[in-house]
């Protein structure tokens, strides 16, 4: 037995003992990478990457170490004539007033605020306190030492129920106006789907076959491009002038809110459901928005903004983001054996002029 420990003891110092006896495990060997999953340092556990790879799970902002858009992220934008915002158009400007509205159902909500609801409420506040002064002097104990027995008067009970009825007519017919306009839209020119997530928000436009995510800039890189810090993005969504534009919302996660406020326009964006709203917007221009709902810790840091152009920089812009129009003649297939499989396709056939008949070979009569 001595000599069978001396010998152990004797493997253990020239490190021939098992790892286990010696109490030092051996690193594991790294598992290969499967596809979309890359092995973290130290031997972690391999963690998925986010569909595409382009979009990270923290956006960067003021204070952050997270990833922030690069450089060329930034040139690249998709602004669709890289735009730049107006002073007080389209973004807060500090003021207690309402932002400048641009569509149809923005300047009717801002009309109601402004000559209904705004006087209606000023008019009561300064009668309420009229009343209240009013009793507090005539009635006080010295002015009224006998106070009086009154219990009913049949005039001023009538007054007080009618009073309120009719400034709530008043506050009704517009209101109910206004509540079936924004929710009873036009026929559609164009439908964007946003979805929300946390912290970025992807848009699809499924009539035209465009797709992108939409990321907050850095302040830097905001400062660059000459825009506001926490309401400049990366990927701007596009529109043309003068198009009732549909928006269909959703959620990945945790309930958002997409909103634009110079359009009037806002709807929560909960997860499994869709919601619909729309705005048409009549001046180009850039105009942001963010989320309004609370959905975590990077809830400041996802903004909207939307840039209204022409219809020839939209239509423009859907071809460089690699979409069609609705309605765009795509191009014709070659014919039957006229070339070789695996050859290159033949140039394509020049567009098609309206009311024009196309043959067999791709040609117009």
């Amino acid at each position: 037995m001595k000599y069978l420990l001396r010998i152990i003891a004797a493997a253990a110092l020239a490190g021939l003992a098992p790892a286990a006896a010696s109490g030092q495990a051996a690193p594991p060997a790294p598992a290969p990478a499967a596809s979309g999953i890359a092995p973290a340092p130290g031997g972690a556990a391999p963690t998925a990457t986010a569909p595409g790879g382009a979009q990270p799970q923290d956006v960067a902002g003021p204070d952050s170490g997270g990833e922030r858009p690069s450089d060329s992220q930034v040139a690249q934008s998709t602004a669709a004539s890289q735009a730049t915002p107006d002073p007080g158009i389209g973004q807060p400007d500090g003021g207690w007033h309402l932002q400048e509205q641009f569509s149809p159902i923005g300047e009717e909500a801002a009309w109601f605020h402004n000559y209904i609801l705004m006087p209606a409420i000023t008019i009561i506040s300064l009668f309420v306190l009229f009343l209240l002064l009013w009793v507090i002097v005539r009635y006080r104990r010295r002015a009224n030492p006998t106070p009086t027995r009154t219990t009913h008067n049949t005039l001023l009970e009538v007054v007080w129920t009618l009073v309120p009825v009719i400034i709530l007519v008043l506050i009704a017919v517009p209101s109910i106006r206004l509540l079936a306009n924004q929710y009873d839209p036009p026929r559609a020119d164009l439908t964007i789907k946003a979805i929300g997530n946390q912290w970025y928000w992807e848009y699809e436009y499924p009539d035209h076959g465009v797709s992108f995510v939409s990321n907050i800039l850095s302040d830097e890189d905001a400062r660059r491009r000459g825009e506001p810090r926490l309401l400049a993005v990366d990927h701007r969504v596009v529109v043309p002038q003068g198009a009732t534009v549909k928006m269909i919302v959703t959620s990945n996660d945790v309930v958002h809110s997409w909103g634009i406020p110079s359009f009037w326009a806002k709807i929560d964006a909960v997860p499994g459901r869709l919601n619909e709203t729309w705005f048409r917007a009549d001046r180009p221009g850039l105009y942001y928005g963010q989320c309004f709902e609370l959905c975590g810790a990077r809830h400041a840091y996802m903004p909207i903004a939307v840039e209204v152009v022409t219809p020839a920089q939209f239509a423009a812009w859907v071809g460089a983001r690699g979409g069609q129009m609705p309605g765009a003649r795509p191009a014709a297939p070659a014919a039957a054996g006229s070339a070789p499989a695996g050859a290159a396709p033949a140039t394509t056939a020049p567009p098609a002029t309206p009311g024009a008949i196309t043959n067999s070979q791709g040609g117009s009569q």
